[in-house]
């Protein structure tokens, strides 16, 4: 079962249940309860809720997804990011994939990340706020200081405010890969800037799905039309578990409103390949749809 945020013209913010290829507002059914994602993830019965709502059929007609897949316009229906409040954080160095890619661009020698990749504590930093995160047809940028950019697909992990997993979707840090390899101190630089970050375009449950430690990630850039790239992974391959990374990232700190983990990529492209304005990034993670995001230039 999967849930989205989306914007209505004349409502604003709504909490959608995703049924096939339909769209039903569940907003209206209880303002309390339903009127933001994370305020239903603190429910300890939310699934017993969301049942009750779903069998009490108010629901208004269902807008289909061909209405919802449009670049965000306020005066028509378009999925939202499916975040209210809460920061992004994001794990790095989790795929061996990701380990070879950060060693090989840096200038100062990749020696700590084979140290990151095998020690205990993972690699955990702050990527993003609601006000530069982007959904579902909205345009992630490039920086315009960088000349080496490339999207990473990755599942993210929706935690509530007690670190409960309560829902996933796909996610897309962006990442400025010179200026990251220039100096490792540099990876706020690379990683934290406007639209840098993307979500959606569905939230799936965890209460109905398999396992969250088998789900496939697959990664489309098109130029013009034109396929540049194409990779798959999943998140089986990574080299850390979810809950030692939940777990870390909650030591001596609190996240009232919950909190969204990106845990890393295991698609890079390839080191001649930099995203340019115009292209077009498609993030598949099953289960839960494809992320589609335009590329802006880093002026925009």
């Amino acid at each position: 079962m999967n849930l989205c945020k989306f914007h209505d013209p004349h409502y604003g913010s709504r909490v959608g249940l995703v049924e096939e290829n339909a769209v039903y507002d569940l907003t209206s059914l209880d303002g309390v309860r339903m009127g933001s994602l994370s305020r239903f993830f603190e429910l300890p019965n939310r699934m017993d809720v969301l049942a009750r709502l779903v069998r009490s059929g108010i629901a208004i007609a269902p807008h289909t997804y061909s209405v919802l897949d449009r670049v965000p316009n306020p005066a028509e229906l378009h999925l939202l990011p499916p975040i209210d409040h809460q920061e992004v954080w994001a794990a790095g160095v989790t795929y061996l994939q990701s380990r070879q890619a950060r060693a090989e661009e840096s200038e100062a020698g990749g020696s700590f990340y084979d140290k990151v990749y095998d020690a205990d504590r993972p690699e955990l930093f702050f990527k993003s706020t609601p006000h530069r995160t982007v959904g579902p047809n909205d345009g992630v940028r490039i920086r315009r200081d960088s000349k080496w950019n490339v999207p990473e697909p990755e599942l993210a992990l929706i935690l509530n405010s007690r670190l409960e997993l309560v829902g996933l979707t796909a996610g897309n840090d962006m990442s400025s890969r010179d200026i990251e390899g220039e100096n490792p101190l540099y990876l706020p630089q690379a990683k934290v800037y406007s639209r840098s970050c993307a979500l959606g375009p569905t939230v799936r449950l965890v209460e109905t799905a398999a396992t969250a430690m088998d789900i496939g990630i697959g990664l489309k850039i098109r130029r013009g039309g034109v396929k540049l790239f194409e990779g798959h992974s999943s998140t089986a391959q990574m080299k850390r578990a979810f809950v030692d990374l939940i777990e870390f990232l909650g030591r001596d700190n609190d996240f009232p409103t919950g909190v969204i983990l990106l845990t890393g990529t295991g698609i890079v492209p390839p080191d001649d390949f930099t995203l340019l304005p115009g292209d077009s990034i498609e993030i598949f993670a099953e289960g839960i749809g494809v992320l589609k995001n335009c590329v802006l230039d880093g002026k925009e």
